[in-house]
């Protein structure tokens, strides 16, 4: 962890050791980087607003040295939209806006942490009710009721079933679903988007939401029921 808040670091770093992580917590860039090189890493929190250099500049080396496999966080206190937006682009997996919440920061770690873990096979199934995907066959499923989707449309739905609550850029959508080297406009994605949300009934009542980011992508997002809400 990159936190140059005393406070704030030793907070977070209770909560990691009580959810029993390990925790190296770095108070200026210098350090950090004297140890990448020597020390293994799971996740990198980084802090936006550093003192000697700021946090995009130490994601961009971190994934020179490291490359894609080590999920890299943002926490920020900025929470304006550009900003998320930023973050992400800049090669982020996730961002958490300050203040921090304890639970949901474990959650968010956890999470992208096993989005970064090798698979070993594709799974055939993917399921949250009410919706139901076996991608063997291309069936897709809701409250037991066939839904008819085309091929495309269908991979969409599973990639994104299967990133619940990341956003995900036009770009990153395109590549999944159609190939690295599609020639494809990304107002495409656009259009299945709006398909599959249309087609699946992706709504709050239902317990999802599908959302649009400005200038970027999407988030499948899975609603808390009533009694989670609780």
């Amino acid at each position: 962890m990159l936190e140059d808040d005393p406070v704030q670091s030793t907070t977070l770093a209770a909560w990691l050791r009580e959810a029993s992580h390990d925790v190296h917590v770095y108070a200026t860039a210098r350090d950090l980087k004297r140890d990448v090189g020597r020390e293994s890493f799971d996740v990198f929190l980084l802090d936006w607003m550093l003192p000697e250099q700021s946090g995009e500049e130490m994601l961009h080396w971190l994934r020179e040295q490291r490359g894609e496999s080590v999920p890299i966080i943002f926490l920020t206190a900025r929470n304006a939209e550009e900003d998320i937006v930023a973050a992400l682009s800049a090669g982020a997996d996730d961002y958490m806006v300050k203040p921090l919440r304890r639970a949901e920061m474990l959650s968010r770690i956890a999470a992208v942490w096993r989005r970064s873990q090798p698979r070993s096979r594709e799974q055939d199934i993917v399921e949250h009710p009410p919706y139901r995907f076996d991608v063997t066959t291309h069936r897709a499923l809701r409250n037991g009721v066939p839904v008819e989707l085309t091929e495309k449309e269908f991979n969409l739905a599973v990639f994104l079933f299967r990133n619940l609550g990341r956003l995900l850029s036009r770009g990153h959508l395109l590549e999944a679903v159609w190939g690295r080297n599609a020639s494809v406009a990304t107002r495409t994605v656009d259009t299945h988007v709006s398909r599959v949300r249309s087609k699946l009934e992706l709504r709050p009542e239902n317990g999802f939401r599908l959302t649009p980011a400005y200038n970027y992508g999407y988030r499948l997002e899975i609603l808390p029921t009533d009694e989670e809400k609780t």
